[in-house]
């Protein structure tokens, strides 16, 4: 306590000569007769008093502050949305489906027809929901034989929409082995294909919306073409 009172008179001195200090200068060119004591008082006043502000500072504060507090409310708003309404995914699935083609070029180049029925549905009954990006591809294992895109959409809650998408495959390369088992998979009367679905949905409750991703699979089973008829179907989707 001793040493941290000697400081503060130490400091108290210093600050009482540095003033006296100042007086001095002050006075000496004063006396001098260069120097026009009252301009040099009224020019070291100004530089003291403190400046005001930009009015357009102010205003750019006033805006991020603005901007900062709705970005506040709507992530706060999307997240009790999540929380409390806890909305459904919508869904993807293939009720129907027909493999009209299947021909080989070449023991490597293949040509295909394809045609099934997309089922989108909404199942929640709080949500709107729209497609704002969708394409799909049909697979024969890993290999992309064929895609699809999709025009914008909007489903209302608790909705569903049929589409018909036709696929064709023209003069598409599989690799040697996958090719040898397609046509293994044509003689045996039993087509496997998958598709996939990428789709960018975003979801609206009132002014409140938020936008997420959403994946659709659905490995087909069917006959051969001509016929191609539908014979088990399995389908999942999932963010």
């Amino acid at each position: 306590m001793g040493s941290l009172f000697l400081l503060h008179i130490q400091m108290a001195k210093t600050n009482k000569v540095s003033s006296e200090l100042g007086a001095q200068i002050l006075d000496f060119v004063c006396d001098d007769g260069r120097v026009d004591c009252n301009d040099l008082l009224t020019s070291i006043t100004e530089k003291l008093q403190p400046r005001r502000t930009n009015p357009v500072v102010w205003c750019g504060a006033i805006l991020c502050m603005i901007f900062s507090i709705l970005l506040i409310f709507f992530g706060v708003a999307t997240l009790v949305v999540v929380l409390v309404i806890k909305p459904k995914n919508p869904v993807f699935d293939t009720p129907a489906a027909r493999l009209n083609l299947i021909y080989f070029d070449t023991p490597v180049n293949f040509n295909g027809d394809f045609t099934f029925l997309a089922n989108f549905s909404n199942p929640s009954r709080k949500l709107d929901v729209r497609f704002e990006y969708g394409d799909v591809e049909l697979y024969f294992y890993d290999s992309l034989i064929a895609s699809q895109a999709f025009q914008p959409f909007t489903l209302r809650r608790g909705e569903a929409r049929l589409a018909s998408v036709h696929m064709i495959s023209s003069l598409v390369f599989l690799p040697p082995n996958l090719a040898l088992e397609l046509q293994q998979h044509v003689q045996s009367n039993r087509v496997i294909y998958n598709i996939r679905g990428t789709f960018r949905v975003r979801a609206n409750l009132g002014l409140i919306h938020f936008s997420y991703w959403l994946r659709g699979r659905c490995q087909l089973e069917m006959t051969s073409p001509p016929i191609g008829a539908l014979l088990a179907r399995s389908c999942r989707t999932k963010r």
